[in-house]
């Protein structure tokens, strides 16, 4: 008996908020068991008693159910209202907030992918090999920085060399300070020299005049491997002013060095950073004094190249060598446009 009363009072609050409902299914049962009863239960007329009974039934309980659905309906229509006016009317913005942090994941994403493919290179060892790895079937070269030493004595030749095995295509722009511009070679010998007064990789101190000499040789040296090499675009600006970094640029990837010949920096083509140093080599050189490199053909220069011959191309090319330059003089920049010394080379 307690329990009955216990479920009675379980159901209690229930039945009074679906009375409806909780009737509807009492009558159900109720007709359901005068269906199944025998009619002589009812009387001499029990069959129709029953049936009457049973219809009349029936009707209160459609009422009931419609009675139900109509309640059901009324309390749905404020949630239906607040779904549509609200979440619903706010999807588009939301949807639209969505994508925005979807892209600013993208793009933080992509920010830090291309900032772990900028290493910094922190011996001669990891430099020698990056620039190798520049250097290894690479269709164009650009180099912007002082004189071009290295570019001379590794890069211009063996790029030069893995195209002309291939007969691949190679093109390559220098930019470097201008020979006839005093300052500025005086202006980068001092800043060689507020770095280090003893000699180089080279075995020589930076002077002006050394200065000079290695950008006379850098400009013979191109003239000389595009005569040389017919699939060869090759060229030479001079800059008025000097730059602290040296950039070498290849189809794969950039080395950015400094005088410290254990410190640099790289990157991957495609990268951020290697676009924009891109761009900026390319505006730069658009700025420098060319070099007229299609004059190459005016003077035929020989393997081992005359004094007489490097007097005339520079004559001819509208960069005259200095008056006070001996026959010496003359031999060692054509000692270092073709025999030049690795300066980072053992």
């Amino acid at each position: 008996m307690k329990r009955l009363v216990t479920a009675v009072k379980r159901a209690a609050p229930w039945a009074a908020q679906n009375a409806d409902g909780a009737i509807a299914l009492t009558l159900a049962i109720v007709v359901g068991v005068m269906g199944i009863m025998p009619g002589e239960m009812f009387g001499p007329k029990g069959d129709d008693v029953q049936r009457q009974v049973i219809s009349a039934a029936t009707l209160v309980i459609l009422a009931l159910v419609a009675t139900a659905l109509l309640r059901d309906r009324v309390r749905q229509a404020p949630v239906e209202r607040t779904i549509t006016s609200g979440a619903l009317a706010q999807l588009p913005e939301r949807l639209q907030r969505l994508d925005q942090l979807e892209s600013l994941v993208e793009g933080t994403r992509k920010a830090l992918d291309e900032l772990q493919l900028v290493r910094v290179l922190g011996n001669r060892q990891e430099i020698g090999e990056a620039l190798a790895a520049a250097r290894k079937d690479t269709t164009r070269w650009s180099f912007k920085g002082g004189t071009g030493t290295y570019l001379r004595a590794v890069t211009l030749p063996e790029c030069v060399a893995a195209s002309r095995k291939v007969r691949r295509h190679l093109t390559i722009t220098v930019e470097i300070v201008d020979p006839t511009n005093e300052e500025v070679c005086e202006a980068y010998a001092h800043y060689r020299r507020s770095l280090s007064d003893l000699p180089d990789g080279t075995g020589e101190r930076w002077t002006t005049d050394r200065a000079r000499k290695e950008s006379y040789a850098t400009i013979l040296a191109a003239f000389w491997h595009r005569q040389r090499y017919g699939l060869l675009d090759i060229s030479v600006g001079l800059s008025h002013t000097m730059t602290t970094f040296r950039w070498d640029l290849s189809a794969t990837r950039l080395i950015m060095t400094v005088e410290d010949p254990n410190r640099a920096m790289s990157a991957l083509a495609g990268t951020f950073y290697y676009e924009n140093c891109d761009s900026e080599l390319r505006l730069s050189l658009e700025q420098a004094r060319r070099v007229p490199i299609e004059r190459y053909k005016a003077v035929p220069l020989s393997d081992e190249p005359t004094v007489e011959e490097v007097e005339e191309l520079f004559r001819r090319i509208e960069l005259p060598l200095p008056k006070a330059y001996t026959e010496h003089d003359i031999v060692d920049v054509t000692r270092k446009a073709l025999q030049a010394k690795d300066p980072y080379g053992p």
